[in-house]
């Protein structure tokens, strides 16, 4: 009875996980952006995907890229295919990829699309949108638990990005363009 009891608890928190994610990406985004989007999303699901493996973690194993100390300056955005906003700034966190790798700075993706998923959406969109920065996978239902130990100010809505450096922390629940992206990330 207790592990039915813990099976409904955990059916119930990642129903509650999604719909909190579902319901918090923000939508005031054009509807050209949303078309094209859908359009681009229709064709990445007809490219070959199995050209390389995701990186799939629980908050568990996920929680170390959250928190290292080597000196680097680590921009953590947390987004989904299925985020329009998520989508339209990824660009900006490319470029900055691009301008600040040299200089001790390192982009890491982490994805919230859902598992079934992967193939279908998220792999041929990291293909066909050619994503240099690193992309992971957080694969955990047990967002009441894992969402305040990323920041007890996040809402659950993406996108939401982390800066850090050492022991140096900026949160920030909102979409950002490149000058945004750039002018946090000269405060670390």
């Amino acid at each position: 009875m207790q592990k039915f009891k813990a099976s409904i608890q955990m059916k119930i928190s990642a129903s509650v996980f999604l719909a909190i994610i579902l319901l918090s990406c923000n939508s005031k985004v054009e509807q050209k952006a949303v078309d094209k989007t859908d359009n681009v999303a229709q064709n990445e699901a007809e490219l070959k995907t199995q050209d390389f493996d995701l990186e799939v973690y629980d908050f568990e194993g996920l929680s170390p890229l959250l928190n290292k100390t080597d000196g680097k300056t680590y921009v953590i955005n947390f987004w989904a295919t299925w985020c329009a906003p998520c989508v339209k700034e990824l660009p900006y966190f490319e470029k900055l990829q691009a301008n600040y790798n040299s200089k001790n700075v390192e982009v890491i993706l982490v994805s919230l699309d859902f598992p079934h998923q992967y193939e279908t959406k998220l792999k041929p969109f990291i293909k066909t949108h050619n994503l240099k920065s690193k992309v992971v996978v957080l694969d955990d239902a047990d967002a009441n638990s894992w969402i305040p130990k990323v920041s007890e100010n996040w809402s659950g809505s993406i996108p939401a990005t982390i800066i850090y450096k050492n022991n140096k922390r900026g949160f920030y629940e909102q979409s950002f363009t490149y000058d945004e992206l750039e002018n946090e990330l000269q405060k670390f």
